[in-house]
């Protein structure tokens, strides 16, 4: 199966849904005209980055969006559509979320699970981290779907890959210092040797949806990408400037990929747990647990 995938590298306005909404609207219509089957926007598209003490106005639940996302329910009959978002969860906690909207619906697909708080960052403030992680059957077939800093740890693309998908998206607001022109910032050119490597060493589709603007004094530089499981660069969009790109997911580039180097297909998961477990005991010998 090949589908169309569009990476809408947009810069979102803080704190105006209803605006950003109109944003999302544009890209998807122009990516449903050529031939997309999902949209894939960057990390809190809905709202902007930098909510801080906003978190509480701009949150919700999926299961009774607020009325200003309806003409993204009602586009995602024609296109399924991968947004960025803050979600109230069920114990009242709020989590940096990505949003799948396809037929009418919407369901949260994913709460970040390590918002950093280091250096510029200051996630954990205003957000409680995601618990789990899991890949999830769509109408563009099985995926997974993580949000920025989580892709910097390996375990989470490693347990996405064994949990059946075969396209890893993450949506991010990557930000750098402004270089001199025409530089590529250092972080850019990090995030694709990283990218590049998942994808060869997990057989997978590595798709890297990311934001670009000025915002509260922060730089995004954009580079949104997909990368093919042989490590290739198959689409990429502008640095700095919203851009729309758009590259095919072929399920055959998998089969191919894991046929021809067969280490994903030989991962042992049962000798993964069974030294995962042991570290675990030897970290706290008394529950097999290191955080008490």
């Amino acid at each position: 199966m090949t589908t169309r995938l569009a990476l809408a590298q947009i810069d979102p306005v803080l704190g105006d849904i209803a605006k950003n909404v109109e944003t999302h609207a544009a890209f998807a219509e122009r990516a449903r005209a050529q031939g997309a089957k999902l949209a894939v926007f960057p990390e809190l598209s809905l709202t902007g980055y930098s909510v801080k003490d906003m978190h509480w106005e701009l949150c919700f639940r999926p299961s009774s969006p607020p009325s200003s996302l309806a003409p993204l329910l009602d586009l995602s009959k024609g296109i399924s559509l991968l947004v960025g978002g803050i979600s109230e969860g069920e114990d009242y906690g709020i989590y940096n979320s990505a949003f799948l909207i396809e037929g009418g619906t919407m369901r949260t697909v994913h709460r970040k699970i390590y918002p950093p708080t280091y250096g510029m960052f200051e996630e954990l403030r205003y957000f409680s981290a995601g618990r789990s992680v899991q890949a999830i059957d769509t109408s563009v077939g099985r995926i997974g779907v993580l949000i920025c800093e989580d892709l910097w740890h390996l375990s989470l693309p490693y347990l996405l890959a064994a949990d059946g998908a075969t396209t890893i998206i993450t949506l991010v607001a990557s930000p750098t210092r402004v270089a001199g022109p025409g530089a590529i910032p250092a972080i850019a050119t990090a995030n694709g040797e990283n990218h590049r490597a998942l994808a060869r060493l997990l057989s997978v589709f590595l798709v890297f949806c990311n934001r670009v603007g000025i915002e509260d004094g922060v730089s995004f530089w954009g580079g949104s990408e997909i990368v093919s499981p042989d490590g290739e660069n198959e689409v990429a969009a502008k640095l700095f400037d919203q851009d729309l790109v758009v590259g095919d997911i072929d399920d055959d580039d998998v089969r191919r990929a894991r046929r021809f180097s067969r280490h994903f297909l030989d991962e042992d998961l049962r000798l993964v747990e069974s030294e995962l477990r042991r570290i675990l005991r030897q970290q706290d010998p008394a529950r097999g647990n290191p955080h008490r």
